[in-house]
């Protein structure tokens, strides 16, 4: 029951600062039109980044949040926007499932823009799938479940046929992980590296996530440390990181010098050093990302709420 659009998608491209997405299908074509919305509803996407750039303004935490809402989304069944189905006693979505639960949020703000939007074109046009794309976009440019989603545990070679199982390349693992270069992680993530790890972990690093991470669990779990220098800054500090043994969580420090892989060595020694480079990488693995099973024509539905189906 994964809803997700009539009027299906998107593209990204690259944009000066970072990512820049387009759209969308016709209802009635089921093809893929980058400039759906122009004609559909030219105050859609206008409203999404106004509102995307308060609800950042107002916590930048929420911009990667909503960047890895977009992901989560995409990596169980396509991108579809059933991530943002609540359960009911007839279904079961994808916001209890492991990996989800604590770590995605930001569905009030998707509430928010859906209302909002649907207000702006005075119909209900604008899929919610394709708002968690271009939230997505506007993110980075403003600052089954359990087992289709990478791990913060993973190896590199669970990382990479993680990626592979759904026709995306070790370059697209190692420039979608720079998606990491927002935001923040809980305590429960990184605790096991923290502490069982301390060879491949940076001393001056290890002594200030222990001072937020006890070893203990249950205590501090949900404590946060950002992911890299720059949480609020889409840029290649990352990858910089990667090369100092300053990654936070055990799959990001696998990219590099994790299981003998060198390419992936390669490519974060690249990025650390080439951030219009990393830009250009991760936009171009958006779009492959965001092409992940799309529903076009009458396979899926528009939602008047995103959060559940709609009925007859």
């Amino acid at each position: 029951m994964a809803a997700a659009s009539m009027a299906r998608r998107f593209v990204v491209a690259a944009c000066v600062a970072a990512v820049a997405f387009a759209l969308l299908a016709t209802p009635s074509s089921g093809q893929l039109d980058p400039h759906f919305y122009d004609k559909a509803c030219p105050a859609a996407l206008p409203t999404i980044k106004r509102l995307v750039e308060e609800a950042v303004a107002a916590e930048p935490r929420m911009g990667a949040s909503l960047l890895r809402l977009h992901f989560h989304d995409c990596f169980v069944n396509g991108c579809d926007g059933s991530i943002l189905l609540d359960d009911t006693p007839f279904f079961i979505g994808e916001k209890k499932a492991a990996p989800n639960v604590n770590s995605v949020r930001g569905f009030d703000v998707i509430d928010r823009i859906k209302a909002a939007v649907n207000a702006e074109c005075r119909s209900n046009v604008v899929s919610c799938a394709d708002i968690v794309a271009v939230v997505a976009r506007d993110s980075v440019v403003a600052a089954a479940a359990n087992n289709s989603i990478p791990a913060p545990t993973f190896s590199l070679d669970r990382l990479a046929n993680s990626f592979a199982s759904h026709g995306l390349s070790l370059q697209d693992l190692v420039a979608l992980s720079g998606g990491h270069t927002l935001g923040f992680s809980r305590c429960t993530n990184f605790r096991d590296r923290l502490y069982n790890e301390t060879a491949t972990l940076d001393g001056s690093l290890a002594a200030s996530l222990r001072a937020v991470c006890p070893r203990a669990t249950g205590s501090g779990d949900d404590d946060l440390a950002p992911l890299d220098p720059t949480p609020a800054r889409f840029d290649g500090a990352y990858y910089a990181s990667l090369l100092r043994g300053r990654g936070v969580l055990h799959s990001d420090q696998q990219l590099f010098a994790g299981g003998g892989l060198g390419v992936t060595d390669a490519l974060v020694r690249f990025y650390a050093a080439n951030d219009d480079a990393f830009r250009r990488d991760f936009a171009e693995a958006m779009v492959r990302m965001a092409s992940l099973g799309p529903l076009t024509g009458s396979s899926g539905e528009i939602r008047y709420n995103c959060r559940k189906v709609n009925y007859s």
